[in-house]
């Protein structure tokens, strides 16, 4: 029986641990996108946002879909990819795409976007899917209050960072 119930508590103390993990990469990566510019102008106080983890899709490679909810009681918002790189202590946040989403029964697979993200159709189906799997999960807020504050064990990167000027001869 106290195996039984170690056991028990073992699991629940990694589940924490896990959970306590992804909020924190949650919270760097809604740092990065109110950084780069992605969030929408807000009065609000906090977000509530959704994550999901992928590191099936590119073998490797650790990638995050979040959810920012335009309001909390709907089921619209923004979705963005981001590629999240670890290396001296330090993570790299890279985001790669973004649309603005609403789920809808009318649509296909259940989610339409205001303007095609990104990318062909693998791309589109991959994010309907983290759409469909983060509407399952828990929702998080998120203050915004600081999310502007300078972060050195991170680093923020965007596809719409300018590009460095080739060299001419």
């Amino acid at each position: 029986m106290k195996c039984v119930l170690l056991g028990t508590l073992i699991l629940l103390s990694c589940a924490a641990h896990a959970q306590d993990q992804g909020r924190a990469l949650l919270h760097r990566a809604v740092h990065c996108l109110a950084a780069k510019n992605f969030l929408p102008p807000s009065k609000a106080k906090e977000g509530t946002f959704g994550y999901l983890l992928d590191e099936k899709s590119y073998p490797g490679k650790k990638m995050l879909y979040v959810v920012e909810y335009l309001n909390p009681s709907r089921p619209d918002g923004f979705v963005f990819t981001i590629f999240v790189t670890d290396h001296d202590g330090r993570q790299d946040f890279n985001i790669q795409n973004n649309a603005r989403f609403a789920l809808s029964k009318d649509a296909d697979a259940g989610v339409s976007f205001a303007s095609p993200p990104l990318g062909g159709t693998w791309t589109r189906e991959h994010l309907v899917s983290a759409i469909r799997q983060i509407e399952k999960q828990q929702r998080f807020t998120i203050s915004t209050k600081g999310l502007l504050s300078v972060d050195s064990s991170i680093s923020c990167e965007a596809y719409t960072d300018p590009q460095p000027k080739p060299a001419t001869k």
